[in-house]
């Protein structure tokens, strides 16, 4: 299961960040929607590593939101 860090900015943006899958940082101008594009992300960069061959760890379910 891969966490989602959650934390609003200073200019009231969101962030959303998955600290393990290096370069998995997204911005919503909500919590939903940072957290919606980091789980979009995440999931476009395991099928990237899944087309090339890369193995993945084996996950009952994908992410757990952190606050």
């Amino acid at each position: 299961m891969y966490q989602i860090e959650i934390e609003q900015e200073d200019d009231g943006r969101w962030i959303a960040e998955v600290p393990e899958l290096p370069g998995v940082l997204a911005y919503g101008a909500t919590k939903e929607e940072a957290v919606r594009r980091a789980q979009a992300l995440s999931l476009h960069v395991l099928a990237e590593r899944l087309e090339h061959g890369e193995t993945l760890p084996d996950v009952q379910a994908v992410f757990k939101l952190v606050a």
